[in-house]
């Protein structure tokens, strides 16, 4: 079947923005295909998982209580707490949640999460506008379409000058899910692409203490979507190039320090479904880290490893993710807190190599402060592999020098959870139900796995957002 009605052509020479509000307005929901359809759902089970383990971190709690104080009562819940707010403080904190362990899927060519912005923004404005189980998902995909041919235009560009591509690219995503749902036209939808312009923000500076700043950049986005559309479809003028333009997305973030390829913002649109694309993570960390992370478990299981056997280790990385995961090296070696834990590379591969394990239980305060892993962090280090086939994937290689001499290596090529080395069904069951079951009871937990992957059969999205409430 054709995604897009016949005779529809998006013209080539068109601006970026009115291409891909064309293509969002124009895709028939039930022409998607069925395998994009199905692994969106396993991806959204995920997303909604993570977020109930959230709700019962300090972090989650705070978001929730804070935007609850400032928005008051609404119609939507929030996952995993008894609390229900307006449409957009809803997508704010629910879309934190999802982001907030680190632990959600990222679109490997764009480094985006692209799902954390996406799913909240159309479960809930699914909800609003009354729009079936099928068209959410639809909006959700849509939005990943987009957000992860604009973070891949940029060619890993954004991080190497400090910006955080999840916030930015993430709100233009969530501008077109948004619009979708909302029944917006395609002037509409490009001039909210031109609004959200104004609107897009994710700085990297947490990575200097581990702020909490990142957390909130998806569920911002999603606002920030959310509103773009609103003014829109009102009538605000938005700038009609918000990509391509003299000030656009990428002259503007980028500028002269690194090239950005626009052809791939709206490249292969109904041919190639980003989604296939997108990577599910195995580890609660930085995607950066995971390929180290199953480097290092791979190496203690075939050579039964002790920490004092150790005297080196070395992580070969590509340079690309070398200042996201290995610098400062010396805050990177003795991480301060949960969030730095899991953007350093040294810590991922010594507390996998020591406890035999990497999980949420592995980023508490004890964990991190464990002598052991400390001491061994103090002798790991790292190289850049011109080799790594970074972007496409986040492999890795760790390098284990022993004090009787012999030198270990193991290498994974494609980080586990990406189309080259997916995780099954049973894999993101298995996740989900771990990460549900710390906030609700076994029964509850299979309710909403149960109604997350009927979704595409589903009037709405009320049962299931009702099913996540705490």
């Amino acid at each position: 079947m054709d995604t897009l009605p016949r005779g529809l052509g998006l013209d080539a020479d068109a601006p970026i923005a009115q291409r891909l509000a064309e293509f969002t307005h124009a895709v028939r929901a039930e022409n998607i295909p069925a395998d994009v359809i199905a692994q969106a759902k396993r991806h959204l089970l995920d997303c909604l998982g993570i977020a109930l383990a959230s709700s019962g971190f300090e972090f989650g709690v705070r978001t929730a209580t804070a935007i609850a104080g400032l928005a008051g009562d609404g119609e939507h819940p929030v996952i995993g707490l008894a609390i229900r707010l307006p449409l957009r403080d809803a997508v704010l904190v629910n879309g934190t949640f999802i982001h907030g362990l680190d632990y959600d899927d990222t679109h490997s060519d764009a480094v985006v999460h692209a799902s954390a912005s996406a799913v909240p923004t159309a479960l809930h404005m699914a909800r609003a506008h009354r729009a079936t189980g099928l068209e959410a998902l639809a909006a959700y995909v849509l939005g990943v379409e987009a957000s992860a041919r604009i973070g891949a235009a940029a060619q890993g560009g954004f991080h190497q000058v400090g910006f955080h591509p999840t916030g930015m690219v993430g709100a233009f995503g969530a501008a077109l899910t948004a619009g979708r749902l909302a029944g917006a036209t395609p002037r509409q939808m490009q001039a909210a692409q031109g609004i959200v312009l104004s609107m897009a923000a994710g700085s990297l500076e947490f990575l200097a203490d581990g702020s909490w700043t990142k957390r909130i950049h998806p569920g911002w986005a999603g606002v920030a979507g959310i509103t773009a559309t609103a003014l829109a479809r009102g009538g605000f003028k938005g700038p009609p190039r918000p990509y391509e333009g003299r000030f656009g997305l990428f002259a503007s973030h980028l500028q002269e320090r690194a090239p950005a390829d626009l052809s791939r913002c709206a490249a292969h649109l109904g041919e190639v479904w980003e989604m296939r694309n997108v990577a599910l993570k195995p580890y609660p960390c930085c995607h950066f880290n995971h390929a180290f992370a199953d480097a290092a478990l791979a190496l203690r299981a075939a050579h039964g490893l002790r920490p004092e056997e150790i005297a080196r280790i070395t992580c070969r990385i590509h340079e690309g993710q070398v200042k996201v995961v290995c610098e400062p090296e010396a805050a990177k070696r003795a991480p301060a807190n949960s969030y730095e834990a899991q953007f350093s590379v040294h810590y991922a591969v010594c507390a996998a190599l020591v406890r035999g394990r990497f999980g949420l239980d592995d980023l508490e305060e004890e964990a991190i402060q464990d002598p052991e892993i400390l001491s061994l962090m103090a002798r790991t280090g790292y190289e850049t592999d011109p080799t790594s086939r970074f972007p496409r994937y986040y492999g890795g290689e760790v390098v284990v020098e022993l004090r009787d001499g012999r030198v270990l290596r193991h290498r994974e090529e494609m980080n586990r959870g990406s189309d080259g080395n997916p995780l099954s069904q049973a894999d993101v069951e298995r996740k989900f139900l771990d990460n549900a079951r710390r906030v609700l009871s076994a029964a509850r937990a299979q309710q909403v796995l149960d109604l997350a992957m009927t979704l595409d059969r589903a009037p709405g999205t009320e049962a299931l957002t009702d099913a996540l409430s705490g």
